[in-house]
């Protein structure tokens, strides 16, 4: 029996894992294993009042289900938070039939935000799996009738905008249900209601639409009726209910229709009547609109919210490369703000994280340089690619690492000591060869320009990092003398390199003309005597 179960269970295991791989190339989730999940979770409500046993065999099941679902899920953090909520479900079996039903919606909530963000990317392009991504969808909302016959019209028609209005709209209903059924009252009732409505908004939370509600206002509130706080309680559900209001009326009218995209039936090319052809939609944009001048086969670029955050970033860049730290923080507050604002897929892959938390380190940076704001814009485009299902750069993934700890006063400090250690070599070279040779004077001269980046990094790149701490003024622009501000500086750079290769070869040719390496064997003996003469009247 153990046997059987046990085979049982590695067949269901692998043939998880195989849906997965198959379903990886669309984007698109294990529906079976999201319907097994749905059926074990609200079966475990449906029986924990008979049978807490049950209750327990079923939120198993969902476990089971989950393991299969979570390899097809793109969001990780959800996948996180459904592991967090199936772990709460199994503690609440302990106490009330009502806090296993509150942690079930929330977990419900978690699910129908996965099922929403990647069906949008997954139906704009039309895996072969759509009809059954639609028809869960239809189900997980609550649609039938009309309802439903519109959301499968407009699927079909490639309108994506009006598709997630739709379901945007059948949520927010659902929210507004949940909380005009709440009372501010520490009952049973009241803690399930509010746990509906909070699982309900999770799924439209990065609505454009949402104005200022937002799920830690959800939370609150629920801390507040476990709590016990009546006023407190009371206050905040008056917020939700008018934040609902607002954003229901916010969804009141569909978005405007833009052109068709192009369906599976279509061919490649092939416009609609009446319409030119649309750019391929973004990921799972629920309000993303498509440039009707641009060619059917043009990919999409630019994630949902990325142009705001590249647009403060240029300007962090502008004012970091004049050594104008205090705008450059300003613009760099403003970018980690609109990045904060942007959707799915952006906000679902693992550089938007690693760049939040690199844009949240450079806000109060002293003096900001170029290469750490083009770290941060190569850490954005990398969280593209990764939205896009592309590989990402090691190198752009690299240097934004590396700017995270290698700036401010640490490159300052280390860059200070270099500089200054130039003139040891210098000094001592100086010292053993003595300066009335005029070939090691050019070696010395050359040897100087060649380590003269070095030291106006460390000097002026400290000294400009002093005045910065200071509040800007003539000591902070000293930053820009250093040769790696800006591309200014590369011509410079290019020339004193020249320099000093130019020295560095006539010196050591003259070196090698003594030693009687080139030119007249014959007179490698006198040129010799002479050589060690100088050097012996230099000792």
């Amino acid at each position: 029996m153990t046997r059987g179960v046990t085979a049982g269970r590695l067949r269901r295991a692998g043939l998880a894992w195989v849906t997965a791989a198959l379903m990886g190339a669309a984007g698109a989730q294990n529906l079976t294993a999201y319907s097994a999940l749905a059926g074990s979770l609200d079966g475990a409500v449906q029986v924990r009042a008979q049978s807490a046993e049950q209750a327990l065999n079923r939120l198993d099941a969902a476990g089971q289900a989950l393991d299969e679902l979570a390899p097809t899920l793109r969001n990780q953090q959800i996948v996180s938070g459904l592991r967090d909520a199936l772990g709460r479900s199994r503690a609440a079996l302990a106490r009330t039939p009502a806090e296993l039903e509150a942690q079930v919606q929330l977990a419900r909530g978690l699910m129908r935000k996965a099922l929403y963000d990647q069906s949008l990317a997954a139906l704009g392009a039309q895996p072969t799996n759509a009809g059954s991504q639609l028809t869960l969808l239809t189900r997980e909302f609550g649609l039938s009738g009309d309802a439903a016959s519109a959301l499968s019209a407009d699927a079909k028609a490639g309108r994506l905008e009006r598709v997630a209005w739709r379901l945007q709209r059948a949520a927010v209903q659902k929210v507004s249900a949940a909380l005009q059924a709440t009372r501010a009252q520490q009952t049973t009732g009241s803690y399930v209601n509010l746990a509906r409505a909070t699982g309900w908004f999770t799924v439209v939370q990065d609505s454009t639409s949402v104005g200022d509600l937002k799920l830690s206002q959800f939370g609150n509130a629920l801390r507040q009726l476990t709590s016990g706080d009546t006023a407190g309680l009371t206050s905040s559900l008056g917020t939700l209910r008018r934040g609902t209001q607002v954003f229901a009326q916010a969804l009141a009218q569909p978005p405007a229709l833009t052109p068709a995209r192009p369906t599976a039936g279509t061919p490649a090319g092939a416009a609609t009547p009446g319409t030119t052809p649309a750019t391929t939609p973004a990921t799972s944009a629920p309000t993303a609109a498509t440039d009707p001048a641009a060619p059917a086969t043009q990919p999409t670029t630019r994630a949902p919210g990325a142009e705001a955050v590249y647009a403060a970033l240029g300007r962090a860049l502008a004012a970091s490369g004049h050594a104008d730290g205090l705008t450059a923080r300003a613009a760099l507050q403003d970018a980690s703000t609109q990045l904060a604002r942007a959707g799915t897929p952006l906000r679902d892959t693992a550089e938007y994280l690693t760049l939040q938390q690199a844009l949240e380190g450079a806000q109060n940076r002293t003096a900001p340089r170029p290469s750490d704001v083009q770290a941060l814009i190569a850490g954005l485009a990398n969280a593209e690619r990764a939205a896009r299902g592309e590989p990402v750069s090691a190198l752009d993934r690299a240097s934004l690492g590396t700017a995270g700890w290698f700036s401010g006063w640490l490159r300052a400090l280390i860059f200070l000591l270099l500089g200054v250690g130039v003139a040891a070599p210098l000094y001592l070279l100086n010292l053993a060869f003595g300066g009335r040779n005029v070939y090691w004077r050019a070696i010395t001269a050359g040897l100087l320009l060649l380590l003269l980046p070095l030291f106006l990094e460390g000097v002026f790149g400290f000294l400009g990092a002093l005045g910065d701490a200071m509040g800007g003024g003539a000591l902070a622009g000293l930053t820009n003398v250093t040769l790696s501000q800006g591309a200014s500086a590369l011509p410079v750079w290019a020339l004193l390199a020249l320099g000093a290769l130019g020295l560095l070869a006539f010196g050591f040719r003259g070196l090698c003309l003594q030693f009687g390496l080139l030119g007249d064997q014959g007179s490698t003996h006198t040129t010799a005597q002479h050589t060690v003469i100088d050097w012996d009247e230099d000792v």
